[in-house]
């Protein structure tokens, strides 16, 4: 069962070219779809419609680097949706990864939270995503926006 896993672990590697900037984001954005994903929430298609529709450079002004934006989870009415946005500077390795509330002025809306880390912290040399660690700290984000207690190691 490990060498199955471990072999499976291998296949699935996501592998970048750490010297294109926008590939290393563009895994990094995906990676974090897939984590606010698995916690629940479910994807709210229609931005990325209206954003096919009108055109990245129209809803920039609206977005604001935003990758993912969620209905709140099924079945909780103490919670909005989110909106996920990162960013990543020209010429430097600081990933920042934001998340907000999705309707900022209800009264359940929690309040903004970030982290800006070292892309280095998430690729090996060979340029493979390790998904472990950028899961832990994906989801240590959305705790800490949830308000929910640190876990113990």
């Amino acid at each position: 069962m490990q060498g199955k896993k471990a072999e499976e672990g291998t296949k699935n590697a996501k592998k970048v070219n750490l010297f294109d900037h926008n590939s290393l984001k563009h895994m990094l954005d995906e990676s974090v779809s897939e984590i606010v994903t698995s916690r629940g929430y479910v994807e709210d298609a229609r931005m990325s419609n209206v954003r096919l529709f009108i055109g990245t450079l129209i809803s920039y002004t609206n977005e604001k680097n935003a990758i993912i934006s969620t209905y709140p989870p099924a079945g909780s009415v103490t919670s909005t949706g989110l909106v996920v946005s990162s960013k990543l500077p020209r010429f430097s390795d600081l990933y920042t990864l934001n998340i907000k509330s999705g309707d900022p002025r209800s009264i359940s809306a929690g309040k903004p939270v970030e982290f800006s880390k070292s892309v280095t912290q998430w690729f090996t040399k060979d340029g493979v995503l390790v998904e472990g660690l950028f899961w832990k700290d994906v989801e240590a984000l959305i705790d800490d926006y949830l308000g929910e207690p640190k876990k113990k190691k």
